[in-house]
This record gives C-alpha cells, sequence and structure tokens, in this order.
C-alpha cells in the first residue's frame, strides 16, 4: 500500500544528497545486436533524431521541478549509440541542461557510450568543448567472427582505430568486453584481451552474455565451467595490468571508477530523461522510482499531453512508491555489488539497529561459508561468493512480512 502523506501528481521535492546525476537515454543504433534487451531503434525505422532531441528538451522544461538542483555530478549519455547523432544535436542537450539551471560542477564526470567507427576528429572535439570527459567504448570483441555473429555493425579494425583516435588525445575512457558468445574459444578471449592490453584504457566492463533459453544466440555457448574460467581469465589479466574490480562487472585503475554508475549502486538520486529512463528519489521515507514509457510513440503521447506544473504526475503505471522491505533488498543487492560491501553504520543509519541484527544473522553463515567476508564492519563477496552473487542476493531478499511495522 503506498504511504498516504505523498500522493501521485505530488512534487518529489528538494534533495539533500551530495550526488546526483542525468542519465540521457539515446534510443538510435545502426543495427540492433542479436543480444540487446534495451529500448533502442535502428536509426531509419523512428523519428528524426532531431524531433527525438526536441522531446527530451520538453520533458526537462516540464518535469525539472521534480529534481530542483542547481549542480550536477554526473552526466551521462546511454543507448543505443549517442555518437551515432551528430555532435550538434548532443551539445543542444548540454545547453539546455544549463538554460534549466543544471550546471555542471567544477569537476563533474560526463560520459558518453560510443561505437567503434562512429567518432571522429569533429566529434570529439565538440564533445570535448562542452565539457564531455569521458569515453564508453561498446568494443566487445577483436574477433570479426564474434561481432558478425551478434550482428555488431563495427568490424575489429575499426574499434582498433577507433582506439588509437581516443588515445591520440589522451582521453579517460572505458572498454566493454562481451564473453560467454556462441563457439566462443578460450584463445579467441584471451587474443581480445592481449589486443584491449596495448591500450591504455582506464576502465573495463567485462560483461557474461546473458539471453534468456531459446534465444538464438542460447545455442553452443561455452559450458558454465567454461564460462567460470573466462571470468578468471579476465579478473586475472585485468589485476595484472593495474585495474581492481569495485563492482562485480566494472574494472578500474584506482581513481577512474564510473562515478555515474557509483550513484546507482550507493543509493544516490539520479534522473533519467528519453525514451525508458528510469529514475530515483529519495523524498518520501524509503525512495520513490519512477520511470518514462519504453516505446517511442507512446512516449512522444505522454510529452504531448503534459504542461508545465509544480509537479511530476505519479501514477502506479509510470512509478513506485517503495516501502523499507524493498528499500533495504535494493540496498543490499547494489551495497553487495560494490568491493567496499555492505556497511553496518550505513545500514544502521538508515534502517535502524533492529534490521542491522536481521542482516547479521543472515551473514553470518555466509561468512562461515566463505561467500561473505568481514572487513572493517562492511560485508562483501569473496571470490568464491562472486561467481555465485545471485544466489547470496536471494538471502537478502526482504518482504513486507519481515518487517510487521511497516507503515508503507
Amino acid at each position: 500500500m503506498r504511504d498516504s502523506s505523498i500522493l501521485p501528481g505530488k512534487s518529489l521535492g528538494k534533495q539533500t544528497e551530495e550526488s546526483f546525476g542525468i542519465y540521457i537515454h539515446i534510443p538510435y543504433c545502426l543495427q540492433r545486436c542479436t543480444y540487446c534487451d534495451f529500448a533502442t531503434y535502428v536509426h531509419t525505422e523512428i523519428m528524426p533524431s532531431q524531433k527525438y532531441i526536441e522531446l527530451v528538451k520538453k520533458e526537462l522544461s516540464l518535469n525539472k521541478k521534480v529534481f530542483p538542483f542547481q549542480q550536477l555530478n554526473t552526466l551521462y549519455f546511454g543507448g543505443g549509440t549517442p555518437s551515432l547523432l551528430p555532435a550538434e544535436q548532443i551539445v543542444d542537450l548540454i545547453t539546455s541542461l544549463k538554460q534549466n539551471d543544471y550546471v555542471l560542477s567544477k569537476n563533474a564526470e560526463v560520459t558518453i557510450e560510443i561505437n567503434p567507427a562512429t567518432i571522429d576528429e569533429r566529434k570529439i572535439n565538440a564533445y570535448l568543448e562542452n565539457g564531455i570527459n569521458r569515453f564508453s567504448v561498446g568494443a566487445q570483441s577483436f574477433s570479426d567472427r564474434l561481432l558478425k555473429m551478434v550482428h555488431r555493425e563495427h568490424n575489429a579494425q575499426q574499434t582498433i582505430e577507433t582506439l588509437k583516435l581516443l588515445e591520440s588525445y589522451k582521453l579517460n575512457y572505458s572498454f566493454d568486453i562481451l564473453f560467454a558468445l556462441p563457439t566462443q574459444t578460450l584463445e579467441e578471449l584471451r587474443r581480445d584481451l592481449d589486443i584491449a592490453s596495448t591500450f591504455n584504457m582506464t576502465h573495463a566492463s567485462p560483461y557474461c552474455l546473458t539471453v534468456p533459453e531459446g534465444h538464438p544466440l542460447s545455442k553452443d555457448r561455452p559450458l558454465d565451467i567454461e564460462q567460470i574460467e573466462m571470468f578468471q581469465i579476465i579478473h586475472q589479466t585485468l589485476v595484472q595490468q593495474g585495474f581492481y574490480r569495485y563492482e562485480i562487472s566494472n574494472y578500474a585503475k584506482p581513481g577512474y571508477e564510473s562515478r555515474h554508475n557509483m550513484l546507482y549502486w550507493t543509493d544516490q538520486p539520479f534522473w533519467g530523461l528519453g525514451l525508458s529512463a528510469h529514475s530515483y528519489s529519495k523524498h518520501t521515507p524509503w525512495g520513490t522510482r519512477f520511470w518514462n514509457p519504453s516505446n517511442i510513440n507512446l512516449y512522444e503521447k505522454e510529452l504531448s499531453q503534459r504542461s508545465v506544473s509544480d509537479s511530476f504526475p505519479l501514477n502506479e503505471n509510470n512509478s513506485e512508491i517503495l516501502g523499507i522491505s524493498q528499500s533495504l533488498t535494493d540496498f543490499c543487492y547494489t551495497s553487495l555489488r560494490l568491493s567496499r560491501g555492505l556497511s553496518w553504520s550505513e545500514l544502521e543509519s538508515k534502517f535502524g539497529a533492529s534490521t542491522l541484527e536481521k542482516i547479521h544473522s543472515i551473514s553470518k553463515p555466509l561468512v562461515d561459508q566463505q561467500l561473505l567476508q568481514l572487513k572493517d564492519r562492511c560485508y562483501s563477496l569473496t571470490d568464491k561468493g562472486v561467481f555465485i552473487s545471485n544466489q547470496i542476493f536471494e538471502k537478502f531478499t526482504f518482504l513486507k512480512d519481515d518487517f510487521k511495522s511497516d507503515l508503507t
């Protein structure tokens, strides 16, 4: 049941957290990858990108009182392929943020996702002149065979050329690695890592292919034991190169962690603009999630029916006001994904001493099994625990009945 003190249509109010970021979704792609389940479209199959940019700008002006911040710690352009758009359209969005009183902090992290062969020197210069200082490269693999299998539009040579271009500017960039693909061998994975190691990336995100049963890519995949070996190879290689695993699927050289993604993992507020974008506010007692339609026509229709007001029209179709059980579940999941782990002091501060005791009772047997470790009053996954993290997270799933005094 919803908290009766927070009604749909009521402003979410001013935030007090130290960090706040905005995510802007760009749903345009050259071609949809076989494994993709994001809200994206082939660029020729939907409205011109300039029209979409105008919709995002309208959403920003309509809803800016939801998050009345004046300073942005992070800004992230994701997709899709944001670099597919003319640089002027990305700059237009940055300008619009400033016009609506969202100012980038002095040390703000501004990231744009790029795919190989979609950027050039002119685009990079436009990005840099307007505050973009971090690039996330959707490389996935240096095997043309595997890239073709998953319908990636670029080839390995284009990836290499794009990385060389980024390095010529001495830029801060991240690199995506996709593994456990059908018929992929350990030798192919090692080759990917060997080539990647010749570049000066500061961040790497290895993703194990995840597709449902019956999906075209579900056949001929490496066995589970081989997938574990692949993950171990990636981990060992990156650690040897000076990276550390700060989150289950993310490695960074010290000081180069993704600050925007850390918002999601450390219970900070964020605002998602654009198609299918999700947001999180902490104004309600245990937080509120809300989101945009994932269909481009519904997104356009919803904005056409809106006018500027002091509130954002929350309803059961686009929002969820969390209770303590949901908030605690989210808090445990995201904290345990991080190498720093689940903090006793942060748990007690937000949820109280009795909840901390619940966490102790769940965690102790997992520590005894060497799936969790206790260090500096934080519970975190061991290397053994990382491989069965989903099973461990299930132990930290809470229901309303677990909190008889839950008023929400």
